[in-house]
């Protein structure tokens, strides 16, 4: 299993978010991995193993949302983490046009 994972869901329409631009990088941009969410709105990147660090996923939600015909507020979603130890991380991500929440899932 890769050392990140992440699964969003469309809060609007109460279904995953398939088809959005993810990309996984430390905070000083460089990128890891760049793919897109499954049909389930899934997707793991990078190693297996991350460096202990600060890394960043950054959703392209704009895009997301313009392929839908929907008027949106963030053009992208950057969420970052602190990496330390061995532990998978999972990061989901609730979305809206206007809105997003997210938690250190397991």
């Amino acid at each position: 299993m890769t050392h990140v994972t992440t699964h969003i869901l469309d809060a609007t329409t109460g279904t995953p978010a398939s088809g959005v631009a993810v990309t996984l990088a430390p905070l000083d941009g460089t990128t890891i991995e760049a793919a897109t969410t499954d049909a389930d709105g899934r997707l793991a990147l990078g190693p297996e193993r991350l460096d202990d660090g600060d890394y960043a996923l950054t959703f392209a939600t704009g895009a997301y949302f313009r392929a839908k015909g929907v008027a949106s507020f963030h053009p992208v979603v950057t969420v970052a983490f602190t990496v330390s130890g061995d532990a998978h991380l999972h990061v989901p991500l609730l979305l809206s046009p206007f809105a997003y929440s997210t938690y250190r899932g397991s």
